[in-house]
């Protein structure tokens, strides 16, 4: 080796766990496709794509800190993280595809379709920042409502 040391992960799946995971990326994925078969691109953008990346950022930031502000992971933050954060959204969201109609894009347009990308990124930076927003302006005082006695 050079130098570098191997760190063994923190946490163990279980069979269980992989079939979750994998059954959430069949619900996630067949959402997707749903979609885009049912949305036609929008001036020959695929808007879909952008959605859904943007809409599953958005999510993910909700779901992840909502369970983050409950407290240590415990068996339903555990299966709800795997099977609807890493499954579910794994499987909705899709960074190949936006690669591949950025490359699409850009046989007709580079202009278009650096915007195209940048913008999905951006937009998905921002939503997944407002969901971890949202999540602590609506977690926060709930969990403070139940630590303070009544007067």
């Amino acid at each position: 080796m050079s130098g570098t040391t191997r760190t063994e992960p923190t946490e163990r799946l279980s069979g269980a766990d992989i079939v979750l995971v994998a059954a959430g990326g069949a619900v996630g994925t067949g959402l997707r496709f749903g979609l885009t078969l049912s949305v036609p691109p929008v001036h020959g953008l695929p808007m879909t794509i952008l959605i859904v990346n943007v809409v599953g950022a958005l999510v993910l930031g909700l779901l992840l800190e909502s369970l983050a502000e409950l407290g240590p992971d415990h068996a339903l933050s555990h299966r709800l993280r795997l099977g609807v954060g890493t499954g579910v959204l794994g499987g909705f969201t899709t960074y190949s595809t936006l690669a591949v109609d950025g490359v699409t894009l850009a046989l007709t347009s580079p202009a278009v379709a650096l915007a195209y990308g940048l913008g999905t990124v951006i937009l998905g930076a921002v939503a997944s920042i407002a969901g971890i927003a949202a999540a602590r302006s609506l977690i926060r005082p709930a969990l403070r409502s139940r630590l303070v006695p009544p007067c």
